[in-house]
């Protein structure tokens, strides 16, 4: 079964190693055979995990696009999900899932908890600086 991808005009996609550009106009594409894809929304900049969670987010997504340097990735993401889990307990439900996807290398469904994650984080933060 393919996976069908549309594209906006200049939309960036990750595609198994390469960075793709779309042109001008929406474009229509299939993937025929599995490949790491990752759409520009999905995509997170190192300036932009500014805290756990997002850092958290980050590494799994470096884990998912440069698996030539996975020991590197996951000495960083239990550094940091050590340092979190110790802080906040409630995290670690997340972080078993995301742990049980890595251990399978199913980057892509970690990165989807990852983002539940960063919700959740960002929820206990507004409760605590009462900005619900």
């Amino acid at each position: 079964m393919s996976l069908k991808i549309m594209l906006k005009p200049n939309e960036k996609i990750f595609i198994g190693g390469a960075v793709i550009r779309n042109g001008q106009t929406h474009s229509t594409f299939f993937v025929e055979n599995q490949a790491r894809i990752l759409r520009e929304r999905d995509i997170m900049r190192e300036e932009d995990a500014n805290s756990p969670c997002k850092q958290i987010y980050f590494v799994i997504q470096l884990m998912y696009m440069d698996e030539g340097s996975l020991a590197q990735y996951h000495t960083a993401y239990w550094k940091i999900v050590n340092e979190l889990t110790e802080s906040v307990k409630s995290m670690s439900v997340y972080v078993t899932e995301i742990s049980e996807y890595l251990l399978s290398a199913n980057y892509y469904k970690a990165l989807k908890t990852a983002k539940k994650m960063i919700a959740y984080e960002k929820e206990l933060i507004d409760h605590a600086t009462g900005q619900l």
